[in-house]
């Protein structure tokens, strides 16, 4: 019981560590305490602090992350398992209660604080951009999905999260997994190479990438200036900034704004009771999405302070559990190549052809450049981007592209995945 507790309260401290280390060192901070959440929970879970499963018990589970109660206790019983599986199966549905509740809890947190009606007024002709991001990614998950269905196991799934995850970032990936059940390896590999591959484009995007699409597209023409450029800007900054998150001053908002979500939460819940099982946790998912950005319409929901810091703070412990559930061995086995390739597809593949459909359209190159940025890396790069370019007249409508994006990635994901299932 005591190592299960100690399990508990690692998951939830050990991200305000990072969220630390990351506010006093420029490198970390770079990096991300997302990512470095990931490689904490992989250097945990792969190490052999957690104890092995006997290979018996091991093979009665399968696929599953953990065995319910009636089932091992009969299997203990009968000898056919040993009394060290105990902490194994304990520790397991640990992780697997964790993985169940953080993201639905996490969604409307990271709801609550977005005002739709001011990105959509603003930047009005960010749309047009959005639609030819979502139409480049649709069509190179779909190519990629034809591609290496067969050859990579829940491909269908894999196909979801690539859309949640570049068009709203972890976040979407996370509520898609969920909602569609992925396996904890699928899911952490999926991720690691966004991040592998993500990384690259990333740099190719602050760096060659304008110079390169001035080949095909139109420069950047004269935009109206206003003060909101800067203004969006500074607030985009602040969704990093957990400065005041733990703070005692925080704690009534907090509570606020978990006690919504809390209910939110019920209400989800409530309504997956009257779907099929198979469909319970999508239901959920979706329910959960759409009550969040209603709720973020009301104005004394709106101006709760820190429901994002919070809501990722939850994205944060999310990603350090499922990270240590992962066994890293499998990531380079040679069957996963596929599933590299598929999210390589994805990435460069929904790149090429938003440039092709942005010179059809006649969508210049930097809106082209920090659409791509905003959906595949969310708002917070935004900015960052649109200094790499020296425009910062494309903020408004790369802010308005990233919210729009997280905001319904969910819906485009989970309906892609059902269709292609």
């Amino acid at each position: 019981m005591l190592v299960v507790l100690f399990l508990i309260l690692f998951y939830f401290t050990a991200p305000v560590l990072l969220i630390y280390l990351c506010k006093i060192s420029n490198t970390l901070n770079r990096i991300g305490s997302v990512v470095l959440a990931y490689a904490l929970g992989l250097l945990i879970g792969n190490v052999g602090i957690f104890p092995s499963a006997s290979s018996t018990f091991h093979q009665l589970l399968g696929t599953r992350t953990v065995m319910p109660k009636e089932e091992f206790t009969n299997l203990l019983n009968s000898g056919k398992i040993v009394e060290s599986d105990i902490l194994v199966n304990q520790i397991a549905n640990i992780q697997d209660i964790l993985m169940t509740i953080i993201i639905p809890l996490a969604i409307p947190l990271l709801l609550f604080s977005l005002n739709l009606r001011k990105w959509i007024k603003l930047a009005k002709g960010a749309v047009l951009s959005l639609i030819l991001a979502m139409v480049s990614l649709v069509i190179s998950v779909l190519l990629g999905y034809y591609l290496f269905a067969e050859k990579i196991d829940e491909s269908w799934k894999v196909a979801g999260m690539l859309i949640g995850v570049y068009t709203g970032g972890t976040p979407n990936l996370a509520a898609i997994g969920t909602a569609l059940d992925v396996s904890p390896n699928i899911f952490i590999l999926t991720h690691t190479y966004d991040l592998i591959i993500g990384s690259v484009a990333l740099l190719f995007l602050m760096t060659m990438a304008q110079r390169l699409f001035h080949t095909f597209l139109p420069k950047f023409g004269l935009v109206k200036k206003g003060e909101n450029v800067f203004h969006l800007a500074d607030e985009t900054n602040d969704m990093d900034n957990f400065d005041n998150l733990f703070k005692k001053k925080s704690v009534p908002d907090l509570l606020k704004s978990l006690g919504l979500t809390v209910l939110i939460f019920a209400v989800g819940g409530g309504l997956s009771l009257l779907v099929p099982k198979s469909s319970s946790t999508m239901v959920a998912i979706l329910a959960i999405t759409t009550l969040g950005l209603g709720a973020s319409l009301i104005k004394r929901v709106n101006r709760i302070s820190n429901s994002f810091q919070f809501g990722m703070y939850l994205i944060i412990v999310f990603s350090l559990v499922v990270s240590s559930m992962a066994n890293l061995s499998n990531m380079f086995q040679i069957e996963f190549l596929q599933l590299f390739l598929f999210v390589l597809l994805v990435v460069f593949g929904s790149m090429a052809i938003h440039v092709v459909l942005s010179r059809i359209f006649k969508v210049d190159a930097d809106t082209t450049i920090i659409a791509i940025t905003a959906l595949t890396y969310s708002p917070p790069f935004v900015p960052a981007v649109a200094g790499a370019l020296k425009n910062k007249n494309v903020i408004i409508s790369g802010l308005t592209i990233g919210i729009l994006g997280y905001a319904f990635g969910n819906y485009l994901g989970i309906f892609i995945a059902t269709i292609l299932h």
